[in-house]
């Protein structure tokens, strides 16, 4: 299956950031804006990539499809869920306000994956290939279009959550999986303890789970599969049954976009990503916790030194994920070897330093 083609657009931005290149230009890479907020605020000149879009291939047999950074992720999914398939990790869209869409390249960039993440997989794991432009001006392809072809460093997979730091992402391929035949989601009534410790024990059960949540007051439980597996893992579950609807507005509207009452508000949002075993952080504020434990999103006025002391005591680390100060250090500050680590990388696909300078950390 071949769809249309819409506009291939390599030239002119090879063209463009070749240009940039000889003026030391600083290009920050814009799709539709729609994540935008992530990351530190960056001073350069836009380079808009929307209008390079357009599925290429789709291969419902080989549970592949690829496309043009620019296309719109809703026409991809709307392609996939025709076939009855779906993308595993469930990419959050954060549309904007006036209605802008979400796009694959902004999607993989960013390297946010949705409720399904601990169970099926996230963006890095079902990447199999890209083509990205360097700040050289280079048009490299890493990967391809199966799982086990490549050889080497896994390079694709690098530029997943690079935040377009390293290279324009011009092509991607991506795994994607059949829609499972059957969803339920339960409520049990719990305090975040009990929460924890069933979503633990759970983890390490053969459970057809998709997705848990803990909102402060409930915990919410997906399941997924063959119908015999799910009916029989709601049975020893147990809990309150959700109404599909409802259920799949929590799943998709409240939780993976964000629109659930907690994620409203003025105070600075943190992302903590900690052990599922791990204890509560000793951090004022509210919690709401998914994947098993393992992301837990945070409300507080603690300062951002506070935060990530306390996170790291017990493993983990923290992202300033919306609001806040943008000028600072927004993601967790990583120790002088892994620093000089990316600092090599950076300097090897982009060695002018023109593409998103300052989006990860002050110096990259």
């Amino acid at each position: 299956m071949r769809p249309s083609v819409e506009k291939d657009l390599t030239s002119q931005l090879q063209d463009r950031i070749r240009a940039a290149a000889v003026d030391a230009e600083p290009l920050a890479v814009v799709g539709q804006g729609t994540k935008s907020f992530l990351g530190r605020d960056v001073e350069a000149t836009s380079l808009a990539v929307a209008e390079h879009a357009g599925i290429l291939t789709y291969e419902p047999k080989e549970l592949v499809v690829t496309a043009r950074c620019g296309t719109p992720l809703a026409d991809i999914e709307a392609a996939l869920a025709e076939a009855g398939q779906m993308l595993a990790f469930e990419p959050p869209h954060f549309a904007n306000a006036d209605g802008a869409a979400a796009t694959l390249g902004g999607t993989i960039a960013a390297g946010l994956s949705g409720p399904a993440r601990p169970y099926q997989g996230s963006a890095r794991d079902l990447v199999l290939g890209v083509r990205v432009l360097t700040g050289r001006g280079e048009v490299l392809r890493f990967g391809g279009e199966v799982m086990k072809n490549v050889a080497g460093y896994d390079v694709s997979r690098l530029m997943v959550g690079a935040l377009g730091t390293l290279g324009v992402l011009l092509d991607v391929s991506l795994k994607v999986l059949p829609a499972p035949a059957v969803t339920r989601t339960q409520v049990l009534e719990c305090d975040e303890k009990g929460a924890l410790e069933r979503m633990s024990a759970w983890s390490a059960k053969p459970l057809p789970l998709t997705a848990t949540c803990f909102d402060g007051e409930r915990l919410w439980i997906r399941l997924s599969g063959a119908a015999q597996g799910v009916e029989e893992a709601v049975e020893r579950i147990g809990g309150e049954a959700v109404e599909p609807g409802a259920a799949a507005r929590f799943w998709r509207d409240e939780l993976r976009e964000q629109q659930h009452p907690f994620f409203a508000g003025d105070l600075p949002l943190w992302r903590l990503s900690l052990p599922q075993s791990a204890p509560r952080p000793a951090l004022e504020g509210v919690m709401l916790i998914e994947w098993g434990g393992g992301q837990r999103w945070l409300r507080s006025a603690d300062a951002p030194e506070q935060v990530r002391a306390e996170v790291a005591k017990l493993g983990g680390h923290a992202t300033l994920f919306r609001g806040g100060d943008r000028s600072g250090e927004v993601f967790h500050p990583l120790p002088a070897h892994l620093m000089q680590l990316h600092r090599r990388v950076k300097s090897a696909f982009d060695p002018h330093g023109i593409l998103n300078p300052g989006r990860l950390y002050p110096s990259l």
